[in-house]
């Protein structure tokens, strides 16, 4: 029973093996991330089954906004964990439980933020992406009840966050699971049974992210031997609120800058059509699955740095770094492979229309070799993140998506304009995101290089004593 509760403890990613300590923790968070993904992919999987493929179009054409507006609180998610990993490792019981309180506290404002603005830009935003008139109608449903029931989403994402900084990835994966099999079920039962279809898709995932929330506070509530949850705590400190904001900010930022660059593509993505559209929701579906290693290697790496950061292991943090690229680069090579001789099989989930499962097939081959490039990204990033330095990874996203992919989508589709295709290649849209990642993973690998990241520790060394 001892063994079993310990599973479900924080872990002190100070010690041990490093690949080791890595994998142990990265595993429960791939496994998260997948099961995170379900809840999109069922959507999508139920809706485009029940409802046909424009139901999913509408589903897929809602995500730039739903990205845009969440924003907000990815800002404080990051800033969290970083903050969480650091004073763990550091053994700070006053800074980490002030954090954790202030953390909670936030959530609740940036929710009810979200809750208000949401339902309000939602229909113009969606007129302004040019959304075609058959799926408008089913993207702002859809929306208006996500963004209605955002708290759900909001506090599952930091508590959970919370949870991994301190080292325990399983519980948040155990309290995830749940939900996910929660949400499935809700689906079926929304859309297939009361043929609610798309709103009724949004009411299952509110529902289920809602009860993730509850466990995880649940967890939390009951680590009375880690750190201190009161009403004194969740008063908001304006030094750490400060620093939270100042660590999540760049984070936060560079969240909006990839949904707005996704927004200001998907403007050209609706002007290929609703079959492009479908096609676009597919692919980026089974992209979602194969960035899942990247995205948990990336996420265990901050945890693992932050944590010896906040010890003063920047050794362990360089041998870490080496070990984690070398796993996330083997397993993003495998999925390519995989991806490659299997991708149709998993398209055919999505939708039984033969010629939307060849031309996204097609779309997929030109994006699959970039997995092992976003391996590097991700890794490199997250032990920036980690370290403290949170700007570094923004200034590249930044130089990526407004100085890369956009202007790469743009010019390549009017660069393949033609009588068969009057609005450009389709393709063009892949090519730019292929491109994006490589040039990405380079330059990330040359500021993780330089070494900034090495000074940006928020615990910082006791001044040695004056002798008399």
């Amino acid at each position: 029973m001892a063994k079993f509760r310990e599973l479900f403890a924080p872990k002190d990613l100070t010690e041990g093996t490093p690949w080791k300590r890595i994998v142990m923790f990265a595993i429960p968070m791939l496994i998260g991330n997948i099961a995170q993904q379900l809840y999109n992919t069922a959507d999508s999987i139920i809706v485009g089954k029940y409802e046909g493929d424009n139901a999913l179009a509408a589903v897929g054409s809602a995500s730039p906004i739903l990205h845009l507006l969440l924003v907000l609180f990815v800002g404080v998610s990051v800033g969290a964990g970083i903050m969480v990993s650091q004073y763990f490792g550091a053994k700070d019981r006053e800074k980490l439980s002030r954090t954790i309180g202030i953390c909670i506290t936030l959530t609740a404002i940036v929710s009810v933020i979200i809750m208000i603005v949401g339902p309000l830009v939602t229909r113009p935003m969606l007129s302004l992406l040019n959304t075609p008139d058959s799926i408008i109608d089913w993207c702002a449903g859809y929306l208006t009840i996500f963004f209605l029931g955002i708290a759900g989403f909001a506090f599952y994402n930091i508590l959970a966050g919370i949870l991994r900084g301190l080292g325990d990835s399983l519980s948040a994966l155990m309290f995830l699971i749940i939900s996910t099999i929660l949400n499935v079920g809700l689906d079926l039962l929304f859309v297939a049974k009361f043929n609610m279809g798309v709103p009724g898709v949004a009411l299952a995932t509110v529902i289920a992210q809602g009860i993730s929330a509850m466990l995880c506070a649940w967890k939390l509530v009951g680590m009375k031997t880690d750190f201190d949850l009161n009403w004194r705590m969740l008063k908001l400190d304006k030094e750490d609120a400060s620093q939270l904001i100042k660590l999540g900010l760049p984070s936060g930022l560079t969240q909006a800058i990839f949904s707005l660059s996704m927004i200001v593509v998907q403007s050209l993505t609706n002007s290929f059509g609703e079959m492009f559209i479908a096609c676009n929701v597919i692919v980026m579906r089974v992209d979602g699955f194969a960035m899942m290693p990247n995205f948990s290697f990336g996420t265990a790496m901050t945890t693992y740095t932050g944590q010896n950061i906040g010890a003063k292991r920047v050794d362990r943090v360089e041998k870490g770094t080496k070990d984690g690229i070398m796993m996330a680069v083997g397993v993003a090579t495998t999925l390519t492979i995989l991806i490659l001789l299997f991708g149709k099989t998993l398209i055919g989930f999505f939708t039984d229309t033969t010629a939307l499962i060849d031309y996204s097939m097609n779309m997929m081959r030109i994006l699959a070799v970039g997995y092992i490039a976003m391996a590097i990204t991700q890794c490199l990033s997250g032990v920036m993140r980690g370290a403290g330095d949170t700007t570094t990874p923004m200034w590249i996203s930044l130089i990526n998506t407004v100085g890369l992919r956009v202007p790469l989508a743009y010019g390549l589709a009017y660069l393949t304009r033609s009588d068969a295709y009057p609005n450009g290649r389709p393709e063009s849209l892949f090519v730019s995101l292929l491109l994006t990642w490589v040039i990405g993973a380079m330059i990330t690998t040359f500021f993780y290089k330089k070494g900034a990241w090495r000074k940006k520790g928020l615990v910082k060394q006791a001044a040695p004593a004056v002798a008399d």
